[in-house]
């Protein structure tokens, strides 16, 4: 097994783990959304006037809708199809009564779903000099061959790594640095739970490791993948793919600093 996986598998399972990790992925859900109150007021009225084209018209103008409903996102891409469709309309307009206006008002408010705000974190917690250098800009990442971490968005990254590292994939990245004049790339997964979504950000990982690229690849992950047993995860990155560098956040800076 790869080295750096097993140091996060015995992290997990011997140390503060969860405590620690917490200093990078600080999950404390956001307050509630703001709502319009200008829409909110034309939805009660719609509401009270039980004006069902109406009503589904000032609710897609929200950030989020108070139902989940196949049907919505196509309404919300066409609204013209509100007029064609008005059994459809009255279908979800019926589910949205049902609910009430107070219940409705706390639905549409409600704060967003903590893995939808995980994703700025890792980088957050780069910026905070945890690796004991700061992340810098293109210019300067470009200017010498120090070592340096690579500041900038996902398609900034993935752009680097395209012209000069012979990165393919259509996907950005979340890691790009260079340490010993070494370039490290790689992607951050924080996986809370097993199954659907989670899965797929493990799988999406675990294809930047097989890119054939000019520099050293990295998976960090971070998550229930750590806990053995029957999860599919953990079993495959103890078998599958043993011999890639999956690890933990929480043991990045000692493998940077061994390159």
């Amino acid at each position: 097994m790869n080295h750096w996986t097993q140091l996060s598998i015995e992290y997990a399972n011997q140390k503060s783990y969860l405590d620690d990790l917490f200093r990078i992925y600080p999950t404390i859900p956001e307050g509630i959304r703001d709502i319009d109150q200008n829409v909110w007021s034309r939805v009660e009225r719609a509401y009270n006037s039980q004006d069902n084209q109406q009503l589904i018209t000032e609710l897609l103008q929200l950030e989020l809708f108070p139902i989940k409903d196949s049907y919505v996102a196509y309404l919300k891409h066409d609204k013209t199809a509100l007029q064609r469709n008005p059994q459809t309309v009255n279908r979800i307009c019926g589910q949205i009564y049902s609910l009430g206006l107070d219940k409705l008002y706390e639905r549409c408010s409600q704060p967003k779903e903590t893995n939808r705000q995980i994703g700025p974190m890792f980088r957050n917690w780069l910026n905070s000099k945890a690796l004991g250098i700061t992340p810098v800009g293109i210019e300067e990442f470009l200017s010498n061959d120090n070592d340096a971490i690579l500041d900038g968005g996902d398609k900034v990254m993935a752009d680097f790594a395209s012209e000069h590292l012979g990165y393919n994939r259509n996907k950005g990245l979340d890691f790009v640095a260079r340490f010993n004049k070494k370039y490290v790339i790689g992607e951050a997964k924080f996986l809370t739970d097993f199954g659907g979504h989670q899965n797929a950000q493990f799988n999406d990982a675990i294809d930047t490791l097989k890119e054939e690229v000019n520099a050293v690849k990295i998976a960090i992950l971070d998550g229930v993948l750590y806990i053995g047993g029957g999860n599919k995860m953990y079993k495959s990155i103890t078998e599958t793919y043993c011999n890639y560098n999956i690890m933990s956040s929480l043991v990045l800076r000692e493998f940077l600093y061994t390159l």
